[in-house]
């Protein structure tokens, strides 16, 4: 990822620099837990603490003739060390480093993306109670079915964003797990000790089991939950998009002075913004595939993973990261146009009360469902298609008049009769 899309915070733990620092703490811990073991000298890993280090660039330089970048980094860690670098990947093999440490950045990666999401939940909650009178009409299938508030949209996208919080704290759980379990994942020439001894400094679990690797249904887990919270991020975006449109505009992403919608026509504004997040999330999308691809290797084993994975997991990570910060952005900027929702409410001429006429029917007039569907459906087809005033037709359509009084279908045309239940709602979001 480009580095000026990249937060101080996310991009520092997906620098070289704090890679080679997770490999060489990894080193440094064995070293101390087989001291521990009296399989070195205690001396030999207090001298490993004590001058291991590394240069990134020298790294670099020692890998263009290993083509291995593990052994690069030992050679160079080795030349800080001295005599006691014998000791240090003692019984170990490459993965128990790459595995582990990727682990370490990953948690720590993914406890970055769920602040995010707390504070995207702020400001939804804020939105939420706001507007939670604000009516508007809803949508099904993009045409005007009944009123509902804008609050509640906003509390909808609150209660999917809180169970995205729980999917990425159970993605967390799963990917924090490290392994030290040697060539191909029996301990034969290492003490499990050490891999309890490493993971539990590390803040991670031992796997219970491994290859010479972390099965990679993990990482796709966690890949899999970063997809879903794009696609959330995607759905919000999408529906902004649409209530941004010009002949709906009952939103509008916050336009800054200066801003610029098009080099061709200077009236537009534009949802940029939102449209960035929803293409965004097709690039999360695809890498979760990825990550789907990488569970079945050769005997459990091989590294095709390994390639796929150096760019995926940072990308997606950064672009997370970005994503779910110009959400809230949006969102705290946000202009919402009330009196535009009110406005377009109207456009269908009452058509949005139908349902609870055919209701009143039902239950005050004990006709038929069907019956009173057609009564009230001829009304409505008249209404659309002539233009007239749907309360108007019903309140002289003598067949709906043999079982309603006017009083009953003027009660009908009431939009608090479409909020009663906001509260409770509201009350089990704990609003």
């Amino acid at each position: 990822m480009i580095d000026r899309y990249t937060t101080p915070e996310m991009g520092k733990i997906w620098n070289d620099e704090n890679k080679y620092r997770k490999w060489m703490e990894i080193e440094v811990l064995a070293c101390e837990a087989l001291a521990e073991l009296g399989e070195i000298p205690k001396e030999a890993a207090q001298e490993i603490r004590a001058k291991a280090d590394f240069d990134v660039e020298k790294i670099y330089e020692v890998e263009e003739v290993t083509k291995h970048d593990v052994i690069a980094f030992l050679t160079v860690m080795g030349e800080y060390v001295g005599e006691a670098s014998k000791y240090i990947h003692y019984g170990m093999t490459s993965s128990d480093v790459l595995d582990t440490s990727l682990a370490v950045m990953m948690k720590e990666a993914g406890e970055l993306l769920l602040e995010d999401l707390k504070e995207v939940d702020k400001v939804l909650v804020d939105k939420a109670q706001e507007h939670k009178h604000t009516l508007m009409i809803g949508r099904t299938h993009g045409i005007h079915a009944e009123p509902v508030t804008f609050g509640l949209k906003m509390a909808l996208w609150v209660a999917e964003n809180r169970r995205n919080i729980a999917r990425l704290e159970r993605a967390i759980e799963t990917i924090s797990v490290g392994k030290i379990s040697g060539a191909v994942g029996t301990f034969a020439n290492i003490n499990p000790f050490v891999e309890e001894y490493v993971c539990q400094n590390l803040g991670l679990k031992p796997a219970e089991v491994s290859t010479q690797i972390l099965q990679r249904d993990r990482h796709a887990e966690f890949m899999s939950t970063l997809a879903i919270v794009a696609s959330s991020l995607d759905k919000f975006g999408l529906e902004l998009r649409n209530l941004q449109r010009t002949d709906i505009l009952e939103v509008e992403e916050y336009f800054s002075k200066g801003q610029k919608g098009s080099s061709a026509m200077p009236h537009k504004r534009n949802p940029i913004t939102s449209e960035r997040i929803c293409g965004l999330a097709r690039v999360i999308r695809g890498n979760a595939l990825a990550a789907l691809e990488n569970v079945a290797l050769w005997h459990e084993r091989d590294i095709t993973h390994s390639s796929v994975e150096r760019v995926i997991i940072p990308d997606s990570c950064i672009l997370m990261d970005y994503m779910l910060k110009k959400f809230i952005g949006i969102m705290k900027g946000l202009n919402v146009y009330p009196e535009n929702m009110k406005r377009n409410m109207q456009i269908t001429g009452k058509l949005t009360f139908s349902q609870k006429i055919m209701l009143e029917l039902v239950e005050k007039g004990g006709i038929k469902r069907e019956e009173a569907y057609a009564l009230v459906q001829r009304n409505a087809l008249a209404a659309w298609e002539e233009k007239k005033d749907f309360e108007e037709l019903v309140l002289n359509d003598q067949d709906i008049a043999k079982y309603l009084s006017n009083e009953e279908i003027k009660a009908c045309f009431d939009f608090d009769y479409h909020l009663k239940n906001i509260d409770t709602i509201y009350k089990r979001l704990g609003l």
